[in-house]
Protein backbone atom coordinates (compact mmCIF):
# COMPACT_ATOMS: atom_id res chain seq x y z
CA UNK A 1 0.00 0.00 0.00
CA UNK A 2 2.70 2.48 -1.03
CA UNK A 3 0.22 5.09 -2.21
CA UNK A 4 -1.66 4.84 1.07
CA UNK A 5 1.55 5.52 2.98
CA UNK A 6 2.35 8.51 0.77
CA UNK A 7 -1.09 10.02 1.29
CA UNK A 8 -0.90 9.48 5.04
CA UNK A 9 2.33 11.53 5.02
CA UNK A 10 0.83 14.29 2.90
CA UNK A 11 1.18 17.06 5.56
CA UNK A 12 4.97 16.73 5.38
CA UNK A 13 4.87 18.10 1.84
CA UNK A 14 2.06 20.60 2.30
CA UNK A 15 1.66 24.33 2.68
CA UNK A 16 0.96 25.86 6.08
CA UNK A 17 -2.21 24.57 7.72
CA UNK A 18 -5.14 26.80 8.62
CA UNK A 19 -7.00 25.92 11.82
CA UNK A 20 -10.43 27.35 12.65
CA UNK A 21 -11.29 27.13 16.36
CA UNK A 22 -14.34 29.51 16.30
CA UNK A 23 -13.07 31.31 19.42
CA UNK A 24 -13.45 34.79 17.92
CA UNK A 25 -17.05 34.29 16.80
CA UNK A 26 -20.05 35.41 18.91
CA UNK A 27 -22.20 32.73 20.55
CA UNK A 28 -25.62 32.42 18.90
CA UNK A 29 -24.42 33.59 15.48
CA UNK A 30 -23.75 31.72 12.26
CA UNK A 31 -20.02 31.20 11.56
CA UNK A 32 -18.53 34.30 9.95
CA UNK A 33 -18.16 33.94 6.18
CA UNK A 34 -19.19 30.29 5.99
CA UNK A 35 -21.73 29.20 3.37
CA UNK A 36 -24.80 27.66 5.04
CA UNK A 37 -26.81 25.38 2.79
CA UNK A 38 -28.19 21.84 2.49
CA UNK A 39 -28.61 18.99 0.06
CA UNK A 40 -32.11 17.63 -0.61
CA UNK A 41 -35.28 18.27 1.41
CA UNK A 42 -36.46 19.18 4.86
CA UNK A 43 -36.10 22.31 6.95
CA UNK A 44 -33.22 24.72 6.61
CA UNK A 45 -30.17 23.90 8.76
CA UNK A 46 -29.38 25.86 11.90
CA UNK A 47 -25.63 26.34 12.22
CA UNK A 48 -24.58 28.43 15.24
CA UNK A 49 -21.62 29.09 17.48
CA UNK A 50 -22.28 27.62 20.94
CA UNK A 51 -20.29 27.32 24.16
CA UNK A 52 -18.83 23.93 25.10
CA UNK A 53 -16.04 23.83 27.68
CA UNK A 54 -15.32 20.15 26.91
CA UNK A 55 -13.79 20.90 23.50
CA UNK A 56 -10.00 20.39 23.32
CA UNK A 57 -9.81 23.26 20.80
CA UNK A 58 -11.48 25.98 22.89
CA UNK A 59 -14.76 26.84 24.57
CA UNK A 60 -16.63 27.94 21.42
CA UNK A 61 -17.64 25.42 18.80
CA UNK A 62 -19.74 25.22 15.63
CA UNK A 63 -23.02 23.34 16.09
CA UNK A 64 -25.77 22.12 13.79
CA UNK A 65 -28.85 22.46 16.02
CA UNK A 66 -31.87 21.79 13.79
CA UNK A 67 -33.62 18.52 14.67
CA UNK A 68 -35.68 18.13 11.51
CA UNK A 69 -35.96 14.36 11.05
CA UNK A 70 -36.24 14.28 7.25
CA UNK A 71 -34.01 11.31 6.47
CA UNK A 72 -32.66 12.64 3.15
CA UNK A 73 -31.65 16.04 4.53
CA UNK A 74 -27.98 17.00 4.61
CA UNK A 75 -27.03 20.31 6.28
CA UNK A 76 -23.74 21.82 5.10
CA UNK A 77 -21.42 24.54 6.41
CA UNK A 78 -18.73 25.37 3.83
CA UNK A 79 -15.47 27.09 4.77
CA UNK A 80 -15.06 30.55 3.21
CA UNK A 81 -11.63 29.86 1.72
CA UNK A 82 -10.96 29.30 -1.94
CA UNK A 83 -11.02 25.95 -3.74
CA UNK A 84 -8.30 23.39 -3.11
CA UNK A 85 -7.59 20.40 -5.35
CA UNK A 86 -5.26 18.28 -3.20
CA UNK A 87 -4.51 18.30 0.52
CA UNK A 88 -6.14 17.22 3.74
CA UNK A 89 -8.96 18.35 6.02
CA UNK A 90 -9.75 17.27 9.55
CA UNK A 91 -12.18 18.21 12.30
CA UNK A 92 -12.95 17.37 15.89
CA UNK A 93 -16.61 16.45 16.35
CA UNK A 94 -19.02 15.45 19.10
CA UNK A 95 -22.31 13.67 18.30
CA UNK A 96 -24.83 15.17 20.74
CA UNK A 97 -28.20 13.72 19.73
CA UNK A 98 -30.27 12.29 16.90
CA UNK A 99 -32.72 9.42 16.53
CA UNK A 100 -32.76 9.09 12.73
CA UNK A 101 -29.01 9.75 12.48
CA UNK A 102 -26.22 10.90 14.77
CA UNK A 103 -23.63 11.81 12.18
CA UNK A 104 -20.68 14.11 11.47
CA UNK A 105 -19.06 14.57 8.08
CA UNK A 106 -16.22 16.25 6.20
CA UNK A 107 -16.74 17.64 2.70
CA UNK A 108 -14.09 18.30 0.02
CA UNK A 109 -14.04 19.27 -3.68
CA UNK A 110 -17.38 20.96 -3.04
CA UNK A 111 -18.72 22.57 -6.23
CA UNK A 112 -22.23 23.31 -4.97
CA UNK A 113 -24.77 21.77 -2.59
CA UNK A 114 -25.41 18.93 -5.06
CA UNK A 115 -21.85 18.00 -6.06
CA UNK A 116 -19.04 17.08 -3.64
CA UNK A 117 -17.22 14.29 -1.81
CA UNK A 118 -18.13 13.40 1.75
CA UNK A 119 -16.86 11.12 4.51
CA UNK A 120 -19.06 10.69 7.55
CA UNK A 121 -18.94 8.97 10.93
CA UNK A 122 -22.21 7.72 12.42
CA UNK A 123 -22.58 7.05 16.14
CA UNK A 124 -25.83 5.11 15.68
CA UNK A 125 -24.51 2.78 12.98
CA UNK A 126 -20.96 2.55 14.34
CA UNK A 127 -19.26 3.05 11.00
CA UNK A 128 -17.37 5.46 8.74
CA UNK A 129 -18.41 5.71 5.08
CA UNK A 130 -17.14 7.75 2.11
CA UNK A 131 -19.62 9.00 -0.51
CA UNK A 132 -19.83 11.11 -3.60
CA UNK A 133 -22.81 13.43 -3.98
CA UNK A 134 -23.40 13.96 -7.70
CA UNK A 135 -26.42 15.81 -9.03
CA UNK A 136 -27.86 15.72 -5.50
CA UNK A 137 -27.66 11.91 -5.31
CA UNK A 138 -25.50 10.37 -2.58
CA UNK A 139 -23.63 7.16 -3.51
CA UNK A 140 -21.34 5.21 -1.16
CA UNK A 141 -17.86 4.34 -2.46
CA UNK A 142 -16.35 1.05 -1.33
CA UNK A 143 -12.85 0.91 0.20
CA UNK A 144 -10.05 -0.17 -2.11
CA UNK A 145 -9.92 -3.99 -2.25
CA UNK A 146 -13.40 -4.35 -0.69
CA UNK A 147 -15.74 -4.09 -3.64
CA UNK A 148 -19.38 -3.80 -2.66
CA UNK A 149 -18.71 -3.09 1.02
CA UNK A 150 -20.25 -0.14 2.86
CA UNK A 151 -17.41 1.75 4.53
CA UNK A 152 -15.84 0.20 7.63
CA UNK A 153 -17.12 -0.59 11.09
CA UNK A 154 -15.80 1.82 13.71
CA UNK A 155 -17.22 2.63 17.16
CA UNK A 156 -18.18 6.32 17.23
CA UNK A 157 -18.70 7.48 20.83
CA UNK A 158 -21.63 9.81 21.49
CA UNK A 159 -21.18 12.85 23.73
CA UNK A 160 -17.41 12.64 23.28
CA UNK A 161 -14.93 14.37 21.01
CA UNK A 162 -13.31 12.39 18.19
CA UNK A 163 -11.31 13.41 15.11
CA UNK A 164 -12.16 12.65 11.49
CA UNK A 165 -9.65 13.31 8.69
CA UNK A 166 -9.36 12.79 4.96
CA UNK A 167 -6.30 13.27 2.75
CA UNK A 168 -6.91 13.57 -0.99
CA UNK A 169 -4.48 13.50 -3.89
CA UNK A 170 -5.87 13.10 -7.39
CA UNK A 171 -8.34 10.23 -7.34
CA UNK A 172 -6.99 8.67 -4.09
CA UNK A 173 -8.43 9.38 -0.66
CA UNK A 174 -7.28 8.17 2.77
CA UNK A 175 -9.68 8.32 5.73
CA UNK A 176 -8.45 8.42 9.34
CA UNK A 177 -10.26 8.34 12.66
CA UNK A 178 -8.51 9.53 15.82
CA UNK A 179 -5.16 9.51 13.98
CA UNK A 180 -5.52 5.90 12.81
CA UNK A 181 -5.84 5.19 9.06
CA UNK A 182 -9.10 3.35 8.40
CA UNK A 183 -9.37 2.83 4.64
CA UNK A 184 -8.60 4.18 1.19
CA UNK A 185 -10.97 4.95 -1.69
CA UNK A 186 -10.31 5.67 -5.36
CA UNK A 187 -12.73 7.71 -7.47
CA UNK A 188 -12.36 10.23 -10.31
CA UNK A 189 -15.80 11.86 -10.42
CA UNK A 190 -14.54 15.23 -9.13
CA UNK A 191 -10.85 15.70 -9.94
CA UNK A 192 -10.73 19.49 -10.01
CA UNK A 193 -10.52 21.92 -7.08
CA UNK A 194 -13.41 22.59 -4.73
CA UNK A 195 -14.14 24.01 -1.31
CA UNK A 196 -14.18 22.15 2.01
CA UNK A 197 -16.56 22.06 4.97
CA UNK A 198 -18.63 20.03 7.40
CA UNK A 199 -21.89 18.09 7.09
CA UNK A 200 -24.63 16.40 9.10
CA UNK A 201 -27.73 14.37 8.30
CA UNK A 202 -31.42 14.47 9.28
CA UNK A 203 -31.92 15.20 13.01
CA UNK A 204 -28.23 14.98 13.96
CA UNK A 205 -27.24 17.61 16.50
CA UNK A 206 -23.46 17.64 16.17
CA UNK A 207 -20.69 19.91 17.47
CA UNK A 208 -17.52 20.66 15.47
CA UNK A 209 -14.25 22.34 16.43
CA UNK A 210 -10.60 22.52 15.40
CA UNK A 211 -11.40 22.50 11.68
CA UNK A 212 -8.05 22.19 9.88
CA UNK A 213 -7.33 22.48 6.18
CA UNK A 214 -3.95 21.72 4.70
CA UNK A 215 -3.52 22.46 0.97
CA UNK A 216 -0.88 20.39 -0.80
CA UNK A 217 1.98 22.12 -2.58
CA UNK A 218 1.49 21.87 -6.34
Amino acid sequence: MKKLALLALLPLAAAQAEVVDFEGMPVGSAPNGWTITKTDGGADPRWEIVADSTSPAGARVLAQLSEDATSQRFPLAIHPGGPMKNGAVSVRFKPVSGNVDRAAGLVWRYLDENNYYLVRANALEGNVVLYKVEGGRRTSLAPVGKRGEYGVEQPIPAERWSTLRVAFMGSRFVVSFDDQSLFEVEDATFEGPGRVGVWTKADSVTYFDGFELLPAVD
